[in-house]
């Protein structure tokens, strides 16, 4: 079995916006810097407990965009190891819409914007990734870590959307539809994967962020107010 802890990376000021960001290369903002570092204090602590029990972390990986990589920086300094960057596990390209607010894309693209309210996971706008696209190169890429570090734990550092379709495919709930599970930035999410079957331990955890500004929420459910 393969032990994953999943994050989010932390906040950017495209998130405090609700920007479309996808592709686009957006850094951390101060908020999303000082999530980092209450993550490397969580590690901190985490490792400290593991290693009682003779476990450890065997690795870090990275989606290659900055905001995630700078993420993961302070975990991988902590535990003395570099961060692996993976371009596949990089956020949904959006198209058209990256860089755009709903508001904006309902005005420039008003088409668009209705067809991809429909949430089908077979039909991308104009540039984008389809649902099932996007979900079949996530999963590509983490059964390939399940077999790397196989009988280990590992920190994979990505995008609300990659991890999306993680819980999707573990959960074997429906590519369709509007997204039904919480996504914090820096939360940390505990799936695991054994003989290629993958399940949800623990979602969501942000127990280390408890004491910081309410974070910036994208609720799908939203979209057509």
């Amino acid at each position: 079995m393969t032990d994953f802890l999943l994050i989010r990376h932390g906040e950017t000021d495209w998130n405090r916006e609700l920007r479309f960001q996808g592709r686009i290369d957006i850094p951390l903002n101060d908020i999303g810097q000082l999530q980092a570092q209450r993550l490397k204090k969580r590690f901190a602590h985490t490792l400290e407990q593991w290693r009682a029990d003779k476990r450890e972390i065997h690795g870090v990986v990275s989606s290659v965009l900055q905001r995630a990589h700078q993420t993961a920086q302070p975990i991988a300094e902590l535990l003395d190891v570099e961060s692996v960057l993976e371009p596949g596990l990089q956020e949904q390209c959006y198209g058209i819409f990256e860089g755009l607010t709903a508001q904006e894309i309902k005005h420039q693209y008003p088409e668009a914007w209705t067809q991809w309210l429909a949430f089908d996971s077979q039909v991308a706008v104009e540039g984008a990734e389809s649902a099932q696209v996007f979900h079949d190169r996530v999963m590509q890429v983490m059964n390939s870590l399940a077999t790397r570090y196989v009988d280990g734990h590992v920190v994979v550092v990505t995008h609300g959307g990659v991890l999306d379709m993680v819980w999707r495919h573990a959960q074997q709930h429906t590519l369709n539809g509007r997204r039904v599970c919480d996504i914090p930035n820096a939360g940390i999410n505990h799936v695991s994967c054994k003989d290629g079957q993958w399940q949800v331990e623990n979602w969501a955890d942000t127990e280390h962020l408890a004491d910081l500004p309410p974070q910036p929420v994208y609720h799908q459910t939203q979209l057509k107010a």
